[in-house]
């Protein structure tokens, strides 16, 4: 398939830029094989029946955007350059991989001060990207961290305003407790404690499985034959006993629903192909296209994606290209919002 086959026109006007308060509040399209209705996230428990399970994405998102300063002195004195440091990955060493602009301003060895207590030095650098070794570990480099940085929001919305303090509430979901994301898990923005009770009222179970987003997720597609598409691997875990959880659903006739395309994808990763789910880690880089065949997921809640992004084309895999295609049309039209801190949609392929 081509890349064209993912595109569609959105007015810059629905992306949004801040979330619905409360979160609950934000728009719900729920979208079956034929009909399409409108309601808010506080009214998903209606179109759940009781016993089937949500599958969330408790990863933590880290404050990954620095600014800091690299001091050089040369022959011509002393020189400095602001440089800006997106943290991509912890690597195996303790280093950090990051996305440094400019990159050219900085050299292997040289240090970057990002606040008094947090430096970094280049360890090394390659195709736009540098290991950085930071002067502080654990619970320390953490707190540094937080006080330094600020939530890593995507291009999208960086283009329209930058993010700021209340970002670092707006953008982690309210069961946030595994530290390691570049990304928010942003199907999960919509859940609140309103919400929470009112699922736990109906009979709907909830189910923590960890995958750590990457800043890949915002990679654009650069091929025109998505088959020569390679996806970036993120690591994810899924319990013993989440597993146990799913597998007993499935066996009671519940419906497994992850909450956003993360979540899918870990549990798709894990599944056997008749469909049972055993405890797993590791890294999965699992491109899901029309074609896919779903092993365990029997609905999907999700956000509205980029055109032309892998997530529109696992949505077209998930429901059908031409199905997407109308419920789309549908959202631009009634002027949901789209993105990160957009509405929501409930994908029902059976109905």
């Amino acid at each position: 398939m081509k890349l064209s086959d993912f595109d569609f026109d959105l007015p810059e006007g629905l992306i949004a830029t801040r979330p619905a308060r409360p979160r609950s509040s934000s728009r719900l399209l729920v979208a079956g094989p034929v009909a399409i209705d409108e309601a808010q996230a506080l009214d998903l428990p209606s179109f759940l029946r009781p016993g089937d399970r949500l599958i969330v994405n408790d990863t933590k998102v880290i404050p990954a955007r620095l600014s800091g300063m690299r001091v050089r002195d040369g022959e011509a004195g002393v020189t400095q350059a602001r440089i800006e440091a997106t943290l991509l990955d912890p690597l195996a060493d303790g280093n950090w991989m990051a996305l440094l602009k400019p990159l050219r301003k900085v050299r292997d060895g040289e240090v970057i001060r990002f606040s008094d207590i947090l430096t970094a030095e280049v360890m090394g650098r390659a195709e736009g990207t540098a290991a950085l070794r930071f002067n502080l570990t654990g619970d320390d480099f953490d707190a540094a961290l937080n006080a330094a940085g600020a939530m890593p929001l995507p291009p999208y919305i960086e283009a329209l305003r930058k993010s700021d303090a209340q970002d670092k509430e707006d953008y982690q979901t309210i069961w946030a407790r595994a530290t390691g994301a570049v990304a928010a898990p942003t199907a999960s923005l919509h859940f609140d404690d309103a919400l929470m009770a009112a699922l736990t009222a109906h009979g709907v179970e909830i189910t923590y499985i960890t995958l750590h987003v990457g800043a890949g997720t915002f990679l654009p597609v650069k091929v025109d034959d998505i088959s020569d598409h390679k996806m970036h691997a993120e690591r994810g875990t899924v319990t013993a006993q989440a597993a146990e959880a799913m597998n007993a659903t499935r066996a009671g006739g519940g419906r497994i629903i992850p909450v956003g395309t993360t979540a899918l994808r870990l549990i798709e990763t894990a599944a056997a192909p008749d469909g049972t789910i055993s405890a797993w880690e590791g890294a999965t880089d699992i491109f899901i296209t029309p074609g896919f065949r779903f092993k365990i997921t029997d609905a999907l809640m999700t956000n509205f994606h980029l055109p032309k992004s892998t997530l529109m084309m696992l949505v077209s895999a998930f429901m059908g290209s031409e199905r997407i295609r109308e419920i789309y049309t549908h959202a631009i039209l009634r002027e949901f919002r789209f993105f990160s801190y957009g509405d929501a949609s409930l994908l029902l392929p059976k109905g």
